[in-house]
This record gives C-alpha cells, sequence and structure tokens, in this order.
C-alpha cells in the first residue's frame, strides 16, 4: 500500500487548478502530462489510463475521479505520485457523472483495502468540496489530500507474456484450487515484478486469489507464469520453488483421499428396493437417521446509509476484525482437524483482500448506501459471477465468499449475525441447500449423522471438513431435496452418493448390521488409542492434546489423549472483538477441567505477538514482530491483560482445577522471577493453592540455560515450531524457506537435548506441544532425548501412540543419538526408513 501525502507524491507541479478540459479523454491527457514531466510516469501511461477507463468505473463519486491506468502495465510507472486537476466547471466522465477534481494515480505498490480511508473523510464534507472545487490556493488541494490511501482495482490482463518467463505442467491432483493459489498469490504479493500466470489464451495477476482461480486449472494444464520489474528474475525463481515445492503436499492429500475412497470402496447395497435421491459421495461411510432440515433462507440487509467517514471507518474495521476471527478459526482448526482444513480458512481470508470486492463495496458507499447493505451486495454481485461461470471450484468458491461475507457483516452490524442454529436432534441427517465451511465445521459430530446437500461438489471445503469429522455425506443431490419430509427415516450413504428414504425393515437391519461391522473395527482401534504409549520394554511417555476450548476434549479423550498439554489462552481474545473479562476466562478453563474430569489441563498464558495479532488490543506495530514484544514480553509490559489471567486461572485451581500454567518465550530468569511474584501476591490474595508454574523453551537462550531456567521454573514445555525458526533463522510463515524450517534439524534437536538434560538435573519434567510431538518419528526422537510428555493435534495421538508401543527405550536412545550426530535434517529423517524396529 502506498501512502500518498504532501511531501514529495504531490508537489505543487503535480496541481493544476481550473484546467480547462473538453471532455475525459482530455482530462486524462493533461494528468498524464503532469505526470510525465515530473518523471512519475512514461508517455505511454495515458493509453494505458484510457484502457482503464474501458475495463471499470474511476468514478469515485460527488465530483471525485480516480483514472489510474492498468494495473498489468506499471511498468509505465517509474515512481508514485499524484496529479490533480481542479475542473471548475466540471467534465463529463461517465452519463450522469460529472467531474471537477480529477486525482490521477500513479501506483506501483500493490492493490490494498485503503481506497477510502482518506478520500471518504474529504467527501463527507460538502462544504469543503465545494471550496477545493473552486480554490485558488494549490496548498488547500494538497493539505486536503495528505494521506490518501489510493489502491488501484485489479483487471483482467491481456494473455500475453512477458519477457521473463518460464512453463509449468500442474501436476496437482486436484487442480489449482482454493489452497494452493492462495499460497500462489501471498509469494507473488512480495515482489514489486508484476507476475502473470497465463494458461491457453487466459491470463491472470499472480497477485489476485479470485483471478487465478478463475483459470480452472486442472492437472497436466501447461501454465507460462512470467514477470517484468526491477525484481522479476526473483519473483520467478521464487515462484517455481512455491509451485513445485506445494506438488509433495497436494500428491499426498490426494493419495490419503484415495485411500479412503478405496477403504470405502464396496458401497452399501439395500436388500430392498428403497427410493433413492442420487448425488455425489462427498465423504464416506453409512448412517440411518431422522431428516432434519436446515433452512437458511434468503438475507435481508437493510440499507442504512451514515456519515460516509464513519461508513468507510466500519468497513475497513470489520475487514480487521473478521481477519482477526478467521486467523483464530485457522489455528483452532489445525489444532483440531489438522493444517489441510486450517488452510480452508485461511484461503477465505485471502477473499477479503480482493481488491475488486473492496472497490465495489467502496463504491456503493460513496453512492450513498449504508455499510451493511455496500459490502452484502459487493459479495452477492461477485458470488454471483462467480457461481455462475460453470464451474465447480469456482462455485465452492462462491460459497467460501458468501461464508466469509456474512462474518464481515456480523462485524459490521452484530444483528446481521447468522443466529445460532436451533439445537439439532440427536441421530439428525442434515439437509440443506447448501452448508458453509463455517457451518460444517461446527458441526455437533455427536448429533448430526449424515449430510446431504442439494448444491455442492466433492472437492468443496464443505465435503473436505465432513470427511475429516467422520460424517457421510452426499453432495449435489439438486432440487429432489425441497420435497422430503422432515423427521422422515431415512439412510444416508456417503461411499455412493445415495439417500434412501422409506427403508425397509429389511433394509434397516441390514445397514445396522453393516454399521455395526465398521464401528467394530473402530471400537478395536479406539482401544489401542486408549491404552498409554509404554514401550515395550515399560517406559512411559504421557500423551496430551493441544485443544482451545472444552467442547474439544471428548474428542481428544476419544483418540487417546491423557490430558491437555496445552491450551492456547489467545484463542479467548482472537475470537472476539474486545478483551476476555476475568470471568469470561475462569468461565473459559472451569469449563476446560470440568471436560476433562480430573485429567491433567496446561494452560499457556496468553502468547500475543509475532504471527498473532489481535486489532482490539492494538499492539504496536513493528517491524519484525517475531523479534519484538510478544509472550512474555508484552504480559510484563501490559498487566491489564496479565492480572486478569492470572486470577481466573487461580480461581479456577481454587475449585480443585488440576491446572498448570506455563509463561511462553521466556528468555530470561529475569521474566520468569517477575511473572513468579505477580501470581504468588494473586495466589495469596485470593487464598488459592500453589499451581505448578512452567515455561515455554522456544528460544536458543532458554535451552541453553535450562539447567538454570528449572531453579525456578516447575516444568518446561518444549514448542518446536517456534525453536526450529529461532534457530534456523527462518520465518515458518515464508512459504519458500518453510520447507526448510524443519523441526528434526540436528541443531534443533540438540537444543532439546540440552533442554532435558538441565530439566532432570533438578527434578523437572519435559514436555513438547509443538509440532514435532505429533510426527510418529518425531515423537520417536523425542523420546529417545529422555522428553517426558508429548503433546499434539488430537488425530496425531493414535499413530504417535503405536509408534511409542512398538519399541524399546535403548532402541530410541540409539536411534536419538544418531540423529544427534546426523549432518542435516535430511539425514535425520532417513533414520524412519531403518528404524522401525527401535
Amino acid at each position: 500500500m502506498s501512502t500518498f501525502n504532501a511531501s514529495g507524491l504531490l508537489p505543487r507541479e503535480l496541481v493544476r487548478l481550473d484546467a480547462r478540459v473538453a471532455d475525459k479523454a482530455e482530462a486524462i491527457r493533461q494528468a498524464t502530462g503532469l505526470l510525465t514531466a515530473a518523471g512519475c510516469v512514461r508517455p505511454a501511461f495515458e493509453a494505458s489510463m484510457l484502457r482503464r477507463e474501458a475495463a471499470a468505473d474511476t468514478f469515485l463519486g460527488k465530483g471525485i475521479a480516480i483514472p489510474h491506468g492498468m494495473v498489468d502495465e506499471r511498468e509505465l510507472i517509474q515512481r508514485d505520485g499524484i496529479a490533480v486537476l481542479q475542473v471548475r466547471d466540471g467534465v463529463d466522465w461517465n452519463p450522469g457523472q460529472r467531474a471537477h477534481l480529477v486525482v490521477a494515480i500513479a501506483a506501483r505498490s500493490d492493490a490494498h483495502i485503503g481506497i477510502l480511508r482518506r478520500l471518504t473523510r474529504l467527501m463527507a464534507d460538502d462544504a469543503r468540496l465545494a471550496m477545493l472545487a473552486r480554490t485558488d490556493d494549490p496548498d488547500a488541494l494538497i493539505r486536503a489530500l495528505a494521506g490518501v490511501e489510493i489502491a488501484p482495482d485489479e483487471a483482467d490482463a491481456p494473455a500475453e507474456d512477458f519477457a521473463r518467463r518460464f512453463d509449468w505442467v500442474v501436476d496437482y491432483p486436484s487442480g489449482l484450487h482454493a489452497r494452493p493459489a492462495t499460497e500462489w498469490a501471498e509469494t507473488a504479493r512480495r515482489f514489486a515484478a508484476r507476475v502473470r500466470v497465463r494458461h491457453g489464451a487466459e491470463a491472470a495477476d499472480a497477485r489476485n486469489l479470485i483471478a487465478l482461480l478463475q483459470l480452472g486449472l486442472r492437472c497436466g494444464d501447461t501454465v507460462t507464469v512470467s514477470a517484468d520489474g526491477p525484481d522479476a528474475a526473483d519473483a520467478l525463481a521464487t515462484l517455481r520453488i512455491v509451485l513445485a515445492g506445494l506438488s509433495a503436499r497436494e500428491k499426498a492429500d490426494a493419495e490419503k483421499a484415495e485411500r479412503k475412497r478405496r477403504a470405502a470402496a464396496g458401497a452399501w447395497q439395500p436388500p430392498g428396493a428403497a427410493e433413492v435421491v442420487a448425488g455425489v459421495g462427498a465423504s464416506p461411510g453409512l448412517a440411518i437417521g431422522r431428516l432434519h432440515r436446515l433452512h437458511a433462507g434468503p438475507m435481508v440487509v437493510p440499507d442504512e446509509p451514515v456519515d460516509l467517514v464513519e461508513a468507510a471507518d466500519r468497513l475497513h474495521g470489520a475487514l480487521a476484525r473478521a481477519r482477526d476471527e478467521l486467523r483464530a478459526v485457522a489455528d483452532d482448526t489445525r489444532r483440531r482437524l489438522g493444517a489441510a482444513d486450517a488452510a480452508i480458512f485461511r484461503a477465505q481470508a485471502e477473499l477479503l483482500n480482493d481488491p475488486a470486492l473492496i472497490t465495489l463495496a467502496s463504491q456503493h458507499l460513496v453512492e450513498g448506501h449504508g455499510v451493511a447493505w455496500a459490502w452484502h451486495t459487493a459479495v452477492e454481485d461477485t458470488a454471483g459471477r462467480l457461481a455462475s461461470l460453470g464451474n465447480a471450484v469456482l462455485a465452492g468458491r462462491a460459497t467460501d465468499l458468501r461464508d466469509v461475507g456474512h462474518r464481515v457483516l456480523a462485524q459490521i452490524d452484530p444483528a446481521l449475525a447468522r443466529p445460532a442454529a436451533a439445537e439439532v436432534p440427536a441421530g439428525s441427517i442434515l439437509v440443506a441447500e447448501d452448508l458453509t465451511p463455517s457451518d460444517t465445521a461446527g458441526l455437533d459430530a455427536e448429533r448430526v449423522v449424515g449430510i446431504v446437500t442439494a448444491q455442492g461438489g466433492p472437492t468443496s471445503h464443505t465435503a473436505i471438513l465432513a470427511r475429516t469429522l467422520g460424517l457421510p455425506a452426499v453432495v449435489g443431490a439438486g432440487a429432489a431435496l425441497a420435497a422430503l419430509e422432515a423427521g422422515a427415516p431415512a439412510i444416508v450413504d456417503g461411499s455412493g452418493g445415495r439417500l434412501f428414504l422409506a427403508p425397509s425393515d429389511a433394509d434397516l437391519e441390514s445397514a445396522r448390521a453393516w454399521i455395526a461391522a465398521e464401528e467394530a473395527r473402530r471400537a478395536q482401534a479406539a482401544e489401542a488409542r486408549a491404552l498409554p504409549a509404554r514401550t515395550r520394554d515399560g517406559h512411559t511417555v504421557s500423551i496430551g492434546a493441544n485443544i482451545n476450548l472444552a467442547d474439544q476434549a471428548a474428542f481428544a479423550i476419544a483418540q487417546g489423549a491423557e490430558g491437555v498439554g496445552l491450551m492456547r489462552t489467545e484463542f479467548l481474545f482472537l475470537e472476539r472483538g474486545e478483551t476476555p473479562s476475568e470471568e469470561d476466562q475462569y468461565q473459559a478453563y472451569k469449563a476446560m477441567a470440568d471436560a476433562l474430569q480430573g485429567r491433567p489441563l496446561v494452560i499457556r498464558a496468553l502468547d500475543i505477538g509475532g504471527d498473532k495479532q489481535v486489532a482490539h488490543l492494538e499492539l504496536p506495530r513493528e517491524e519484525n514482530p517475531f523479534l519484538g514484544v510478544r509472550g512474555a514480553r508484552l504480559l510484563l509490559r501490559r498487566p491489564e491483560l496479565l492480572v486478569p489471567q492470572i486470577r481466573a486461572l487461580y480461581r479456577a485451581g481454587r475449585d480443585g482445577a488440576p491446572i498448570s500454567v506455563m509463561f511462553p518465550m521466556i528468555t530470561s530468569a529475569a521474566e520468569l522471577l517477575a511473572l513468579r511474584e505477580t501470581c504468588e501476591r494473586i495466589r495469596e490474595e485470593l487464598q488459592a493453592p500453589k499451581l505448578p508454574l512452567g515455561i515455554m523453551i522456544e528460544v536458543p537462550s532458554a535451552a541453553l540455560l535450562a539447567a538454570d531456567l528449572a531453579q525456578h521454573a516447575d516444568f518446561f514445555s518444549i514448542g518446536t515450531n517456534d525453536l526450529t525458526q529461532y534457530t534456523l533463522a527462518i520465518d515458518r510463515q515464508n512459504p519458500v524457506l518453510a520447507p526448510e524450517a524443519d523441526s528434526l534439524h540436528p541443531a534443533v534437536l540438540r537444543l532439546i537435548g540440552l533442554t532435558v538434560q538441565g530439566a532432570h538435573m533438578h527434578g523437572r519434567w519435559v514436555g513438547v506441544c509443538g509440532g514435532l510431538a505429533g510426527d510418529p518419528h518425531g515423537a520417536a526422537l523425542l523420546a529417545g532425548l529422555g522428553v517426558d510428555e508429548l503433546s499434539m493435534t488430537p488425530r496425531d495421538i493414535p499413530a504417535v501412540k503405536e509408534r511409542l508401543r512398538a519399541a524399546e527405550l535403548p532402541a530410541l536412545q540409539a536411534l536419538a543419538r544418531q540423529a544427534l550426530a546426523a549432518p542435516d535434517a535430511a539425514a535425520v529423517r532417513a533414520l524412519a526408513d531403518g528404524g522401525e524396529g527401535a
């Protein structure tokens, strides 16, 4: 985003008062002349601006037009600048639109949501606008436009390549869908160069997620990726790595899905002649239940105009809060269901960055419409266009867009939030026109036995989530669902893509036998999950789950969790628009303890900063937030955050909850002692029992000082994700370097070994709650290094327990010694092939 201000971008020579123009083309010619004379653009920029006028409406409203060039012709811009023509008599811009101020923009920066922030403040002041349209003082215009943020619209790129390019054959089995496309777009935006992806005669700006998806790329399609600009070579080199680097993940995901499909092959066949509604199998399994219809109905959004400045601020604020909420949902989904499903909500957040969508909503605001109406209309128009293109992938993105659009609506006006669904009767087969990913992720799998929708496809995000939740699902069943009787018995076959109506007694008996056989198989697996992670020679490693909310505890326990090794309290802050009160936090901690029924519970104090930002906390923006005020550093500087949380924790402990508290991002004993002092003071005030106080080992300094820190900490929990990024100096969010941020790097393992030695020297236990704990090979190495407890995403627990139960401790210790002596992470991973007997 470029911030246009009076210092440099709008000198006096770029302001022309009382310009005489015959028409819009003449206005654009004069404005381009000013920008060219100032060295901002090349002469050909005039033609680019005229092409933009043919592609999009640049009349913002209230007598202001913002002509600018085509996004794909940014090479014509030599430096950012603004030229302002004051046309006192006005010039016809479009039929019925007359411009008095022409703000011509030359911007190389990436499009973003700041298009209204300053201009709307100006447009809300009619008297000032009238004055600016007549003033003889160029400084008045300069002052009025100081700080304007402008974001050019994206436009369809001509199907031509830039000089620097490479060809690549899409080898993603499911083609280019939202999750890998999100990473393409995020990578392209890191560079100033214009990057274009072309398939045949169609091309897209690589920064624009929707444009990429509209290419409809399938496995086997050839694309040409080209770039132009000062860092074009770097952009292409990076994109080549990212595009190819995602292949392994996409193929692994496809293979996993295929294994599930093969496992579900041989769909059940009813012995009778039950009526069948045919659809597409989206999630395997068989279930008997009663039909329960979900009525969404058309949404009526009132058009309630407000002051234009307030409107712009409310829209920007709602978008920011929705992004925060989606980050929280993605984080929670990753903890419960895994990284692949969490990426669904990350892709949804990317939809909120689409410049065309934001600009369309902004234009509605300028036309005098209300914030909610403007946003809802922009979303519906955009989603409607996607859904009408006859492409299943794009239709799925239309559903995602409407889903995320509803999140923003709820932030604009809580009264427009989707009402909480009435409690679904136990044993329900949900029947709906469609379900959004948010709807599906929030389903109570204890009450819902299956899903049938009229719309959707097997590759939709809703279908992916249904498979993860283990719910049989049929999608694309069409209009026949509208005539179904609510409450009627039915059988849903997610493997064969069928819904059987009015099943006979013989049908029901056969289905029950089929389901019983499947349940017996699952029960056998559950028995194994419930067994402790005890090696063949009797060494036991405690196994916990990383979850955020009490209602996730039952699933974690069913997967074999013996407690919660990490409750991440920042979710309480991320999921709402205000800081939770002490009482809110107390209730959350107590609910989690109650759900665990006496099992151990490790709660991490607020860990905000780095990749987790919360708008309502008003944290300072930092150049490198991972090296800034985060974790314990923030808590020590913000007692209004620390004290209520500690009070809530001790209150829950006073009620008998078996809570241990750990503090994140500790780098020195002084930080820990200061936190312990606060805890002890609050404990005495509340007359609460002592709680074990531990620390996260996330930075090399803490690992190196483990023996010293263990004198003051009751336990350690190693966050391998952060420890890896700080040890290897790799930002784990960097899509290019992320694959190299491997926690199996010998340097990371040696720091873990030092941590265990230092802790055991003082009789302290050590856990690992980072991603490495959920990797069976990583878990084996950690056990060999002496780690006492492993905590992970619930779905990872069965495989980790199975790996440890198949081993003996001396073999695990030998495996760990080999890993510590290995030259790199690849060599450590290779040990897995030869270490199965360990």
